[in-house]
């Protein structure tokens, strides 16, 4: 499983706070993903962080 984020993302740092070894926000505070698979251990606070995001910019595939 990978993780997206948009240019939606406003900065909030819900998924951070969710799943902090996939998400970070960036030097421009906007979210961003690791850019290797997610380990599975990780997926189901992926899929937690992706369905809490007030956005809906966070897709995973």
């Amino acid at each position: 499983m990978k993780a997206f984020v948009n240019d939606d993302c406003i900065g909030c740092g819900a998924c951070e706070g969710i799943c902090e070894d996939v998400f970070t926000l960036n030097d421009d505070d906007v979210a961003e993903a690791i850019e290797d698979d997610i380990p599975e251990e990780l997926e189901d606070d992926a899929r937690e962080a992706a369905e809490n995001c007030p956005v809906s910019a966070i897709t995973l595939e």
